[in-house]
C-alpha cells in the first residue's frame, strides 16, 4: 500500500514562529529517504501552513510524486496548473475550520469540480476527490472525469479515538460520541463497513481508491486490510510521533504499519 505522508504540520510549526525552521524542504527529504512513496501537500486559499513558493520548490525538487491538496476556487486551480504536482486532490475548505472536516460536496458543486478537474487534466494533472463514502458522491466523482477518489475516514478515527483513545477523557471529547462502550463498538463497526463498501463499488466503476483523515498508528491497521484502497494520506500523527522518535523512524514505523498483509 502507498503512503503518502503529508507534511503540512512541519509548516504549521514554522508559521508559529514565522522563521524558516523547521525547513519543509528538509522535511521532504527526511520524508523521502524514510521510505515515504509520496509527498502530500495542502495549498489552502488562507495559506495558514503551506505557501505557493513551498509547493512550488516540492513539486520541482521531490523524487517521488507530489499530491497536492486544495479547493476548487478558481485562482488557486490557475496556480495548481503552474505548480503541475503529480495529482492534485480538491477537497472542501472552509477559513474558521481547524482541518478538513468532511468529504467535498460533489453533488452540489459538480459543476464546478467538473470544470476544474478537465482543467487540470488538460495540464497534465491527475485529479482524486476528497469524497465521504457515500455511493451518490461515489457516482458524481466518476461523472466529473476524476480518475481518483480519496475515502474519508475523519469519522472511523473519531469513533476510534473516542473508544479506544484517550480523546474522552480530554477537553477535546467528542461529545456527540460520548456513548457507551457498546454502542461505540457497534458505530465503529459500521463506519468500517461503510469504508469498505464504498472502497469496493469505486474500485468497480474503475475508479483508483485512496484514504486519509484522522488514520494514525492504531486505527490504520483495519484500513490496510481493505485490498481495494492502493494508497492513505497521513500527516498529524505522523508528525506528532516525530516530536519524540524524530521523523525518520515515525515515517518508518508507518510505512511498516501500511506494508502488512
Amino acid at each position: 500500500m502507498i503512503l503518502g505522508v503529508n507534511i503540512d504540520h512541519i509548516a504549521v510549526l514554522r508559521e508559529a514562529r514565522k522563521v524558516n525552521d523547521p525547513d519543509i524542504l528538509e522535511a521532504m527529504y527526511i520524508a523521502i529517504q524514510a521510505g515515504a512513496d509520496q509527498i502530500t501537500i495542502h495549498l489552502r486559499e488562507d495559506r495558514r501552513h503551506i505557501h505557493d513558493n513551498d509547493a512550488y520548490r516540492i513539486a520541482k525538487l521531490s523524487k517521488v510524486p507530489v499530491n497536492l491538496e486544495c479547493s476548487i476556487n478558481e485562482e488557486i486551480i490557475d496556480i495548481v496548473c503552474d505548480i503541475k504536482p503529480t495529482r492534485a486532490t480538491l477537497v472542501p475548505e472552509k477559513r474558521e475550520e481547524v482541518t478538513t472536516e468532511g468529504g467535498l460536496d460533489v453533488l452540489t458543486y459538480k459543476k464546478q469540480i467538473t470544470k476544474a478537474v478537465q482543467k487540470l487534466k488538460n495540464n497534465g494533472i491527475d485529479v482524486s476527490l476528497f469524497i465521504d463514502p457515500d455511493f451518490d458522491m461515489i457516482d458524481a466523482s466518476k461523472e466529473t472525469g476524476a480518475n481518483m477518489i480519496e475515502l474519508h475516514t475523519g469519522s472511523y478515527a473519531n469513533i476510534y479515538a473516542m473508544l479506544y483513545g484517550n480523546l474522552s477523557y480530554s477537553h477535546h471529547c467528542i461529545k456527540t460520541l460520548d456513548l457507551p462502550k457498546k454502542e461505540l463498538e457497534k458505530k465503529l463497526q459500521r463506519s468500517l463497513k461503510t469504508l469498505k463498501n464504498a472502497a469496493k463499488y469505486g474500485k468497480k466503476i474503475n475508479l483508483e481508491v485512496a484514504a486519509g483523515h484522522g488514520l494514525n498508528y492504531q486505527n490504520v491497521i483495519e484500513i490496510t486490510k481493505i485490498k481495494q484502497i492502493q494508497e492513505l494520506n497521513i500527516g498529524q500523527s505522523i508528525i506528532a510521533r516525530s516530536v519524540f522518535s524524530g521523523l525518520d523512524s515515525a515515517i518508518k514505523e508507518m510505512k511498516q504499519l501500511c506494508s502488512q498483509k
